[in-house]
């Protein structure tokens, strides 16, 4: 059976999946957005965990428990901040997607939920960074149709989970 992807607005910290990802930063420390939500969900032992793990290059991913949040793991991956994007950002950005699911299938993972990474704090423009998350992760689950069985991207705004829903109609890519 092929990967279910969807769409919600919602609050990444309250989802039941076996993994939830957050866009972090290379500290893994913990930090605004997302991040800082996902660290004071998770509790105290999320934080001593990431320590030592020598934080996460931009484009990269890492994995840990989920301690106190409901989901078993969280997936930390790094994206990049918007310069303009001439430095990379587009592959940079497709990287983290990528390699949040590559980590997921090695770990057993079958549902995964994803923030929209680096159009927060990191200044990504969401309008650029939408096609790229839900173009990455379209083609991962065509490469790979069996390994996960549901991928939810969670929208905090209206208009994030808009602008997604858009994107996706125009991409072709929500079943």
């Amino acid at each position: 059976m092929r990967t279910k992807l969807e769409l919600i607005k919602g609050d990444i910290t309250e989802i039941e999946t076996d993994a939830i990802v957050n866009a972090a930063n290379e500290s893994l420390l913990g930090g605004l957005g997302v991040d800082g939500a996902i660290h004071e969900a998770a509790g105290e032992r999320l934080l001593q965990v990431c320590k030592t793990l020598n934080g996460c290059k931009t484009g990269e991913a890492k994995i840990t428990k989920g301690y106190n949040l409901p989901a078993k793991y969280v997936i930390h991956t790094v994206g990049p901040i918007w310069i303009g994007g001439e430095l990379n950002e587009p592959e940079l950005l497709a990287s983290c997607y990528r390699k949040s699911l590559e980590l997921a299938v090695e770990y057993g993972i079958k549902s995964i939920a994803f923030p929209s990474i680096s159009t927060g704090a990191f200044g990504y423009p969401i309008e650029k960074a939408a096609p790229i998350a839900l173009k990455t992760v379209n083609c991962f689950i065509a490469d790979n149709p069996t390994e996960l069985e549901k991928v939810i991207f969670v929208l905090f705004s209206n208009e994030d989970f808009e602008l997604y829903q858009s994107t996706a109609k125009g991409l072709e890519i929500i079943n």
